[in-house]
């Protein structure tokens, strides 16, 4: 069965999430972020449009994507106030941002929606009042935490996924979302096998009582959006599998490339932005595995409502 899904990606950066989706069948008919940065490369490697728009400006939002008419709203709001990597406090600015996603698709009310973020936005009271008004609007919910490493992605990364459908019962994406998982993580050589020409790489740990060197043999750790040289004060850990003399950092390509972005996708702008734009990017192949899952159930559900039409 073939079907055309109207999709709308609101905090859509870079545009991982709708590479994903399109990758898994849906059409992607705008982007909306407020990041100009952001804006100017997903308009380099998109046809649809990308709109530069404040999306704390709820009713403004909704009015501007209800013209698009979407079956599906998807999205990723800005997570560093959640993140174990950032400040884990919600009090900050950027936490209301998952509140206000899920006030404008309540407004907008498609069919389905998907709102992705770090796994420890499910101890927060936002995401808590996020859930709130996607319930008070009828969506039935499936929330579930992914690492991305079991999703065709080599690195770990966990990741909240709340996935949407009016009418549905909780749950209603569970084992979709299930049946597909690997049964190990993927290592960096699983998915590039020899390209990045070395066996070992550095990434800066959080502190010096962790190790710095890894080996493309495992999963990446995630992916942040720094890009640091080897520090010299860092003079090596006892679990670095080499010394560290023997090592070089990632460069930001190679990491696009660990966040599974093609090879042919561009990156433009300043050193810092573009870091924070890969960084913080939903990995393509976690965002086309939560789309694939979807796209499995919507054609499930057109099929069977079909028959029993008949």
């Amino acid at each position: 069965m073939s079907l055309t899904i109207k999709c709308v990606d609101l905090f859509c950066g870079c545009g991982g999430m709708s590479l994903g989706f399109e990758a898994s069948g849906f059409n992607i008919v705008a982007g909306i972020d407020n990041w100009k940065a952001a804006i100017r490369v997903y308009e380099k490697n998109f046809d649809h449009p990308i709109i530069e728009k404040d999306l704390m400006d709820v009713e403004g939002a909704a009015e501007l994507i209800a013209g698009y008419t979407p079956d599906l709203i998807i999205g990723g709001p800005p997570c560093q106030d959640f993140s174990t990597a950032g400040f884990q406090d919600e009090s900050r600015g950027r936490a209301i941002l998952s509140i206000c996603y899920s006030q404008i698709v309540s407004l907008v009310h498609p069919k389905y929606f998907v709102m992705e973020n770090v796994a420890t936005i499910r101890n927060t009271k936002s995401f808590q009042s996020a859930i709130a008004n996607f319930r008070a609007a009828g969506y039935g919910l499936t929330q579930m935490v992914l690492d991305a490493a079991y999703c065709g992605v080599p690195q770990t990364r966990k990741r909240m996924f709340v996935v949407g459908a009016l009418g549905a019962s909780d749950g209603f994406l569970d084992e979709e979302l299930k049946c597909n998982l690997a049964q190990k993580p993927m290592s960096i050589h699983d998915y590039l096998g020899d390209s990045l020409g070395i066996d070992y790489y550095f990434r800066v740990p959080t502190n010096y009582n962790r190790r710095g060197v890894f080996s493309v043999h495992e999963p990446s750790m995630t992916i942040r959006a720094v890009d640091r040289p080897i520090p010299k004060g860092y003079k090596g850990h006892p679990n670095d599998p080499v010394p560290v003399a023997e090592v070089r950092c990632l460069t930001p390509k190679e990491r696009s490339y660990i966040q599974t972005f093609p090879e042919s996708f561009q990156f433009i702008g300043g050193k810092s932005d573009i870091n924070s734009m890969i960084g913080n990017a939903v990995p393509v192949n976690l965002a086309k595995y939560v789309g694939s899952a979807l796209m499995r159930y919507i054609i499930s559900e057109e099929s069977r409502e079909n028959d029993e039409s008949n």
